[in-house]
């Protein structure tokens, strides 16, 4: 839940960004969005996005 104060407008932005670039993935839709989600998520830079 946000804040009172806090701004919307990034949060809509981001999520137009994750709608597109879903859309635009073609095979593998659900598997490659959540790879990409886990990689942008990592505490630390990222070597090999699989081990």
């Amino acid at each position: 839940m946000l804040h009172h104060d806090a701004q919307r407008e990034p949060f809509v932005v981001a999520s137009h960004f994750q709608d597109d670039f879903y859309a635009c993935l073609t095979a593998r839709r659900d598997e490659l969005f959540e790879l990409t989600d886990a990689l942008l998520c990592a505490d630390g830079p990222v070597t090999a996005p699989v081990d």
